[in-house]
């Protein structure tokens, strides 16, 4: 297509897929306005105020209205191959251990997912993988060439797409939702391998229906127990909690056992359901439990929040700090570790040290669950909560700001978000892939202000004299943002590679250059007199305090719409209406 598209994104919302199209379409030139599914007349409303070419549907749970698409095209995208229809196509790949599975773009009609196919794409689901995992990375990819694809085949005027694409042999049809019998776990049963391949078919969303010491929970965020752990272990029946370890809690199985990371627990009175670290949420129940931790420098595949591992020779050593915390959520616990971790690591005789965050999120900043739990912790509010957590992450960017004695790069192979965003740009250099989206402000929660040192870093990493462009634009627009636009305002040093598969290798190399430098202890220097400078003209506790001082009206003031959004965002409340920053057609 070669004119500029009026393009109208309806969703059920504004997830990590439909932000990563509406990026990468604003980007190809198209005008891109969103509208969440709140109802048939809002979206048809919507339809009329946006006057769109197309309508896309990226992540929707209802169907589109006839009254919309009998009149205006609208293309879903189905997290399926060809032939594939319902609403868990994935949840069953992941279920049955599916090695290969698709994307198609398919326009609607008055059946589910049974429309003329646009464009599809095939891929290769990574084993071992979530179901969130593979939505957020391969389907993700998958989705953005299938719907740029798609838009090549439309012709104005057309009922369909212009020269339709050749489709492989079709699926067997439709599958329903998948039923909770289909994953339920029998512990006195199922070994290590199916318990994981059920939790993880249904991680991030809906969880599987568990118990845990005696109350019903949702299960999330498993891991593999490895036979060091396994001889370490306490012994236990399979289904016995025998030990914990950072989040989680060591569970046997009939070949061995398992950790669980994080549980939902079902609401009890005025407490709602909220994801929480295993240990968090029975912390009463295993206060007696062995604590089977593990040091930052060990195998790889011993797992843990946290990993560490050095490679290069000596005079030219690259540190790698990994932490992977489920969802991008840093609660205070983990801000606390990360920061002894980047205290220790100052130990070690590295040049360059590489913040590596996990695969699908480099960080999204504060605990919002965990700060809503406190809200209902005796002796505790979800403001002391949130001041704990924003004084603990500020720690955490403190530790890497003050690191001067060597280079430090923050590698994004996943999305950022909020304080993340601003814990990744104190580092020196901020390398990225193209398929990362960066949501560096915090006016959505509520209207935060937001710390994590943000005034200082945005200020050096644009120059002064973009500074306060820039803050407007990136605060104050509040919408998200392509690691290639983050590049050309100055706030990622480099976008290295594709997707996050090529950034690991390119980034090894880049960092060994780094760190073998010819000019390396002259960087070294400059930066540190850099620093002095910096903090003789303004010292960085100055900045927090600031910061901070505005961060308590948000916590502790009259103004409730920090706690209201944190609960709605927390306890799933359905939308009520689009936000005007995303619904772009509406005045």
């Amino acid at each position: 297509m070669s004119r500029p598209l009026r393009l109208l994104l309806l969703a059920h919302a504004f997830n990590g897929l439909t932000q990563r199209l509406f990026t990468v379409l604003r980007e190809a030139g198209h005008e891109a306005t969103v509208e969440l599914d709140i109802s048939d007349a809002v979206t048809e409303e919507a339809v009329a105020l946006a006057r769109p070419d197309l309508v896309i549907a990226p992540f929707l749970k209802r169907r589109i209205p006839e009254s919309v698409w009998s009149v205006r095209p609208c293309l879903v995208v189905h997290p399926g191959p060809p032939g594939d229809r319902g609403p868990a196509a994935l949840d069953w790949a992941v279920l049955r251990g599916d090695a290969q599975g698709g994307v198609t773009v398919l326009q609607a009609t008055g059946d589910f997912d049974a429309g003329p196919v646009w464009a599809w794409q095939d891929l290769s689901l990574r084993k071992d993988a979530t179901k969130a995992s593979l939505y957020r990375q391969e389907i993700t990819r998958a989705a953005v060439d299938a719907v740029l694809d798609a838009l090549g085949r439309f012709q104005p005027g057309a009922s369909g797409p212009a020269s339709p694409p050749a489709l492989p042999p079709l699926l067997g049809g439709w599958q329903g939702p998948v039923p909770a019998s289909a994953r339920a776990i029998d512990w006195s049963q199922d070994d290590s391998a199916s318990v994981l391949r059920k939790i993880r078919s249904a991680d991030g969303h809906p969880g599987i229906a568990d118990a845990l010491f005696g109350q019903n929970c949702r299960l999330h965020d498993a891991h593999p127990a490895t036979a060091a752990t396994l001889a370490r272990a306490p012994a236990g029946a399979a289904g016995a909690v025998v030990a914990k370890r950072g989040p989680a809690l060591l569970r046997r199985t009939v070949d061995g056992a398992v950790w669980i990371g994080h549980v939902r627990v079902e609401a009890r009175g005025d407490r709602p359901a909220l994801k929480l670290a295993a240990t968090r949420a029975f912390a009463d129940a295993c206060t007696t439990l062995p604590e089977l931790d593990v040091p930052l420098l060990r195998d790889a595949g011993e797992w843990d929040e946290l990993h560490y591992a050095e490679t290069g020779q000596q005079g030219a050593r690259v540190g790698w700090l990994g932490f992977d915390f489920h969802n991008g959520a840093m609660s205070t616990r983990q801000c606390e570790r990360l920061r002894d971790a980047l205290r220790w690591v100052r130990t070690r005789d590295t040049q360059v040290l590489v913040l590596a965050g996990g695969s699908d999120f480099f960080s999204n900043g504060i605990h919002l669950h965990d700060i809503e739990a406190g809200a209902h912790d005796a002796g505790d509010s979800a403001a002391d909560s949130s001041w704990r957590n924003i004084q603990a992450i500020d720690d955490v960017v403190l530790e890497l700001l003050t690191m001067t004695h060597r280079l430090t790069v923050a590698m994004l192979s996943g999305n950022a978000g909020a304080g993340g965003c601003y814990l990744a740009f104190a580092a020196d250099l901020v390398w990225a892939h193209a398929g990362v989206v960066l949501n560096p402000h915090y006016k959505n929660m509520g209207n935060l202000y937001g710390s994590e040192y943000w005034t200082y870093t945005l200020p050096r990493r644009v120059g002064a004299a973009r500074a306060a462009e820039v803050a407007q634009r990136v605060m104050q627009g509040r919408l998200p943002m392509s690691a290639r636009e983050a590049a050309s305002l100055g706030l990622v040093d480099a976008v290295l590679a594709d997707d996050a598969v090529s950034l690991a290798p390119r980034a090894a190399t880049e960092a060994a250059a780094l760190a073998a430098a010819h000019n390396h202890a002259e960087r070294i220097a400059a930066k540190q007199r850099q620093r002095d400078d910096d903090e003789s003209r303004k010292p960085l506790a100055a900045y927090r305090d600031e910061e901070l001082q505005q961060m308590h009206r948000n916590f502790y003031g009259f103004d409730p719409s920090y706690h209201v959004a944190r609960h709605h965002f927390v306890t799933r409340k359905p939308h009520a209406w689009t936000p005007r920053h995303l619904a772009l057609h509406r005045p």
